[in-house]
């Protein structure tokens, strides 16, 4: 016998604002209305927008870049009401597919206002720009950034739990502390994106208070947190699972944020390839899952899907903890891991790419990244690998430099003023 199809429980429209849309928020809070209710064990499918809510659009200009709201980013599809579920459990969430709507086969990369975002050298390319990827069954290759073709790792970059108010508190007291204590030397949205009202949406909130309550108290969805949330991490593709911690009855589960793609690191801030997604889920529960297994963070299960490229097909590139002006750092991973970008992307600039291409291929591509040494003083080691196999012609070191490859095209800039 045929199976039944499978349920999609919550539906976008995305010619429609997100803000107009039930089973939709923006912000995480513990007065969230959940939208709809599972079981444990049920097989669903989820809509989701983009990153941005469907604030960019598949042109060729990047104007909707320098528009784009950063106050009305990750529009996540949710809550979802866990039957069962209570403070203390580990929600475990299969991820059994992911793909783009069917006439939407495409996503985008790109670089945001520096004065509006965290990206990682910001400092370097400061200038908005977009790249357009189109998708060929797993495949993804961009008429912005020409000679590469990759499979995806498609994935959600947002899965989280909604927070207690005591867990939510104690991340917006920690966060605050941060920012004050930068206060001197960096810009506030440099350090953490505490509480702003602007651009939030309280999706099912039932009465304009409640909407104002949720605004006002409600964190940010940037970073990752105990609960989840903008987790990143590429190999969480189809076939993964993760066990996440439980805070409020009922769970509480939201997801978005999806990506076509990855470099770990997504280091273009929207650095993967952003794109509308369907995601089919199930999830299950394991009591007192917490306490039992001492499991208070994330833990997570990579599926069995993933790019195959040989171990000698990737060309990697070492980083150290000495900044571009020399300076020495001490066991600095961070300073380490920009290195090796850098040198990747001057790397790839000899064979005719502009250095916002390569940084922007560098956040989209399955590149892989590992921190190769912490303890030898005082230098950490960041290992950067590229796979060679990405691109229509030969990137690795020869004899004579490499051969540039002619006109490469140009990511596309904002044309109005």
């Amino acid at each position: 016998m045929a199976k039944d199809p499978i349920p999609t429980i919550i539906n976008v429209d995305l010619k429609k604002p997100y803000h107009e849309q039930p089973g939709l928020h923006t912000r995480w809070h513990p007065e969230i209305p959940f939208y709809c209710k599972v079981k444990p064990g049920e097989v669903f499918k989820v809509e989701c927008f983009d990153s941005s809510g469907g604030q960019v659009f598949n042109t060729d200009d990047a104007d909707d870049i320098k528009n784009v709201n950063p106050m009305g980013i990750h529009c996540l599809s949710g809550p979802i009401e866990v039957e069962g579920a209570e403070p203390g459990d580990l929600l475990i969430v299969e991820i059994q597919d992911v793909q783009p709507f069917p006439d939407e086969p495409w996503g985008y990369t790109a670089i945001m206002d520096p004065a509006k975002s965290s990206a990682f050298l910001g400092d370097i390319y400061p200038n908005m720009q977009k790249a357009i990827w189109d998708f060929n069954g797993i495949f993804a290759s961009s008429r912005h950034i020409p000679h590469v073709k990759f499979p995806g790792f498609i994935h959600p970059g947002i899965i989280g739990t909604l927070p207690s108010y005591e867990m939510m508190n104690i991340w917006k007291e920690r966060e605050s502390k941060l920012v004050d204590f930068h206060a001197s030397i960096n810009t506030p949205h440099t350090v953490a994106a505490l509480p702003n009202p602007e651009g939030a949406y309280a999706g099912q909130a039932v009465s304009a208070e409640l909407a104002k309550k949720i605004a006002e108290e409600g964190v940010r969805t940037v970073p990752p947190r105990e609960h989840g949330g903008n987790i990143d991490i590429k190999n969480l593709s189809r076939g993964a699972k993760a066990y996440l911690p439980v805070y409020v009855k009922g769970a509480g589960f939201s997801v978005g944020d999806i990506h076509f793609s990855e470099g770990d690191g997504e280091i273009s801030f929207c650095g993967a390839i952003e794109m509308h997604g369907i995601i089919t889920l199930k999830l299950g529960l394991i009591k007192n899952g917490m306490k039992d297994l001492s499991i208070y963070n994330p833990v997570f299960l990579p599926g069995p899907v993933e790019a195959h490229y040989g171990p000698s097909r990737y060309l990697t590139f070492q980083g150290i903890s000495v900044d571009e002006s020399g300076k020495q750092h001490f066991l600095d991973v961070k300073v380490a891991f920009r290195q090796a970008v850098l040198n990747a992307i001057e790397y790839l600039k000899k064979f005719g790419y502009s250095g916002e291409q390569a940084y922007l291929l560098l956040s989209a591509a399955p590149v892989e990244t590992h921190i190769s040494s912490i303890v030898d003083i005082p230098n950490s080691c960041v290992s950067y690998s590229i796979p060679a196999d990405i691109f229509d012609f030969d990137i690795m070191p020869k004899e004579g430099g490499p051969t540039p490859q002619g006109d490469m095209g140009s990511t596309v800039f904002p044309t109005s003023k």
